[in-house]
């Protein structure tokens, strides 16, 4: 008898230690559901955005500045849509910026010179840019040139082709097209303090959270399943109506005349589009299944080059989208249209959480991503820094989430946020060091990966201290600090490479 009241008061003198850590990760995973690395590059975003806000005095978090955020980065956040889908399928584009800007070209040829009706010019910009995407895709899926060279083929030719059509002349938008690139939502009905269209749209965009939150529920209550309790879902949509309240805010007390962007509401009909097609239709699971593997894919009845061939024609169509819109926002075209285009498109997918040998990456992590580098531009600007220590800033920011991703997938971890929520469970992180889920390497791993990843960061912050105080220094001192900074980021990525081969074991 006292042998069982052993039994029975053991477990309940460590049920409570064991249940507090394992409580809050259950109730972590409950109240942000299956997407945690998305929900952990929202909270970098609004850090990121908050960050600002204090450091700039106010000025990244105003209705006129989010609307600027949304209207000059719409065109590079569609482009990250199709960009990642190539991604997923192992390929690359590098012809985007390229084919946007003949297709703006065309556009406005067609509607200046041709006599077309603004709404046919676009159709035609449309059509110019699906016969380039399966152009490409042709030679990619059926010649079997890789999609590096192809589209890098393409990059030089369409640019070269922009220049030839273009004759470095500069054609107006019509209106119409101008409120497509750069318009805002009507306003109409009664005061009611806030853009009524914006506010419509706020409501609307809730309610159709709400339902799609309790239609999940109750789907997976008629599949015999376990959903997550309620107050977990209720605090979930209240943090969520909260959030979209505050957009609405945002977006609709701007001055008169402004409110949700017209750019915003064809990215957000674009996104939930796209979403759809990689999780609910069968070419988005196929996509995923050939980046995940082309050849076991094939077996399962995957045509691999359907696969190759539509994702090209889709990127070169949001390409062509988005030069239409950037044709309506700058009011014309331009000889720098499109230049650099690809790389924003590139950087904004692999910081949302694609991974590089593809396979792997969301609609909405796509969009999470470009937004964090619109408002890390846009802050910097506001802040006055200048262009050069932007793009460096930028790339490093590009370098670190990638090598984040690399190094937490060679230590047996799916993300940076699946070892956060990993970390809440004592036991889980002791079962992973007693597996073989994490290797635990050498005592130099951690030393090469500090290297690697304070090198060129320490040199940026010197650097920039060293242009504000002393500006009036001669030439060869600048260039030679700018040499110094080259050879430290040159040290620190391959301190980078030598970490992450130490980890895999390449370097035993």
């Amino acid at each position: 008898m006292t042998a069982t009241n052993a039994t029975v008061t053991e477990p309940g003198q460590t049920e409570p230690a064991k249940g507090s850590a394992r409580g809050l990760a259950d109730g972590v995973r409950q109240l942000l559901g299956s997407n945690l690395r998305q929900y952990g590059m929202l909270g970098a975003l609004i850090l990121l955005a908050l960050f600002f806000q204090i450091a700039s005095g106010g000025k990244m978090l105003t209705p006129s500045n989010a609307q600027n955020i949304l209207n000059g980065n719409s065109y590079v956040l569609i482009l990250a849509i199709g960009m990642l889908f190539v991604i997923i399928t192992g390929q690359i584009d590098l012809s985007v910026g390229s084919v946007a800007a003949v297709v703006g070209i065309c556009t406005a040829l067609s509607i200046n010179f041709w006599n077309f009706p603004w709404w046919a010019g676009v159709l035609f910009g449309l059509f110019v840019g699906i016969l380039i995407g399966a152009w490409q895709g042709s030679w990619l899926a059926f010649v079997g040139v890789p999609g590096f060279i192809t589209t890098l083929a393409g990059m030089m030719l369409f640019r070269g082709l922009y220049q030839y059509v273009g004759k470095a002349s500069s054609n107006p938008a019509p209106d119409e097209i101008r409120f497509i690139g750069g318009g805002y939502l009507p306003e109409w009905g009664p005061n009611t303090g806030l853009n009524n269209s914006t506010l419509l749209l706020g409501v609307v965009a809730f309610a159709i959270v709400v339902l799609l939150e309790f239609r999940r529920r109750a789907r997976v209550a008629k599949a015999g399943g376990t959903a997550a309790p309620l107050w977990a879902t209720v605090l979930r949509l209240v943090v969520i109506g909260v959030a979209l309240g505050y957009l609405t805010w945002l977006f609709g007390s701007g001055r008169p005349g402004t409110s949700f962007p017209v750019t915003g509401l064809i990215l957000v009909v674009l996104g939930l589009i796209y979403n759809f097609i990689a999780n609910r239709t069968t070419i988005g699971r196929g996509v995923y299944a050939v980046g995940g593997n082309k050849a076991a894919a094939a077996l399962t009845g995957v045509s691999v080059k359907r696969v190759y061939f539509l994702a090209m024609t889709n990127m070169a169509f949001l390409s062509a989208v988005a030069g239409i819109m950037f044709f309506g926002r700058s009011t014309s075209t331009g000889p720098s249209d499109g230049v650099g285009w690809e790389l924003d498109a590139i950087a904004a997918v692999f910081i949302g959480g694609a991974a590089v040998s593809g396979g792997i990456g969301t609609v909405t992590g796509s969009l999470i991503g470009g937004l964090v580098m619109a408002v890390l531009n846009n802050g910097l600007y506001l802040m006055g820094v200048g262009s050069d220590m932007t793009q460096m800033i930028k790339g490093f920011v590009l370098l670190v989430a990638v090598a984040f991703d690399l190094y937490s997938k060679s230590q047996g971890k799916p993300s940076i946020i699946g070892a956060f929520t990993r970390g809440l469970s004592p036991k889980n992180v002791e079962r992973e060091l007693q597996g073989s889920a994490v290797q635990t390497g050498d005592a130099g791993n951690a030393i090469w990966a500090l290297v690697g990843f304070l090198v060129f960061p320490v040199g940026i912050v010197l650097w920039a201290l060293w242009n504000k105080t002393q500006p009036n220094n001669a030439k060869q001192a600048r260039n030679g600090v700018i040499a110094a900074l080259v050879i430290g980021a040159f040290v620190g990525v391959i301190a980078m490479f030598v970490a992450l081969a130490q980890t895999t074991g390449l370097l035993s």
